[in-house]
């Protein structure tokens, strides 16, 4: 049975300006998507490599104004429902932005790669995390290309490598800027689970580590996350690769997932005692209690 999941996010930026980001085709193509075509009321389109199911657009308007966007998107296999809205805080000068997305298929099919509908809730996280940045000035994350099973990136944090290392290995710092509980135990043969050990049975292993430099993560089943850090120009660079699996299955849910990730740990290094997260609470039908610690 499918539900809709909803996800939202803080932009330091008044309505108007986040509704221009997000309906400008030459910001669109900046932020969202490969290959854009707006023309609203009456169409709004993307499609491209950084788009699931991207091979041409499969996207109809059914509604638009200056606070809601809503459009079917052909996806998966089926008429989905995606709808943008957003709404002013405080005094105006920042917004909440919410994307919700129907025909997501539930928490376990998510995690467990079952199609590119699984997929939805950290495809949209990514994309409003890009939003975020684009309307911040901030350089982008590496957007997802759901087009090759070569699943690697690098970004530039302007931090030490300490304290990158930090946010990565111990688990209350990653459970505060990933939006995801997180257990781990940053020694090698250690445990690392998503939703905390308690909640997880099957919890990956760390199989290779060295202090202030790179983890390597067995998910088991052949299925590795690893990251390496170096230092670049008196920043960090940040490698991250997900490998070990089957030709044509690639995990762009968990794929997805870890790049939107970076994007807050880029600002939680960098910000410092300034940071507070873009998250509010998502709504993912499923999701194990206390798994979203969104604010």
């Amino acid at each position: 049975m499918s539900e809709t999941v909803t996800i939202r996010a803080r932009v330091n930026a008044p309505v108007s300006r986040v509704h221009r980001a997000l309906t400008s085709p030459d910001e669109l193509g900046t932020w969202l998507a490969e290959h854009v075509a707006v023309d609203l009321p009456d169409r709004y389109q993307f499609w491209g490599r950084h788009t699931p199911d991207g091979d041409a657009p499969h996207q109809e308007v059914q509604h638009a104004d200056d606070t809601t966007l809503r459009f079917t998107w052909h996806v998966g296999g089926e008429a989905t429902t995606v709808e943008f809205a957003l709404a002013a805080e405080g005094d105006g000068d920042t917004t909440i932005v919410s994307v919700s997305q129907s025909h997501f298929p539930g928490w376990a099919a998510a995690v467990s790669e079952q199609g590119v509908l699984g997929a939805l809730y950290t495809y949209w996280c990514l994309a409003l995390a890009n939003l975020v940045e684009h309307v911040d000035g901030r350089p982008l994350t590496p957007r997802a290309d759901f087009t090759t099973s070569d699943l690697r990136a690098s970004v530039e944090i302007a931090g030490s490598r300490e304290a990158v290392y930090r946010a990565l290995s111990d688990a209350d710092e990653y459970s505060r800027w990933f939006g995801a509980k997180i257990d781990i135990e940053p020694w090698e043969g250690g445990r690392v689970a998503m939703g905390g050990f308690d909640a997880n049975p099957e919890p990956g292993k760390v199989v290779d580590l060295v202090e202030n430099e790179r983890m390597t993560i067995d998910w088991g089943g052949g299925l590795a996350t690893a990251w390496e850090l170096a230092e670049s120009g008196g920043k960090t660079r940040l490698t991250f690769v997900q490998s070990g699996f089957m030709d044509g299955r690639p995990p762009y849910a968990a794929w997805t997932g870890w790049l939107s990730g970076v994007a807050e740990l880029r600002r939680y290094v960098e910000l410092g005692s300034a940071w507070t997260p873009i998250w509010l609470q998502a709504e993912m039908p499923g999701a194990p209690e206390g798994m979203l610690t969104g604010g």
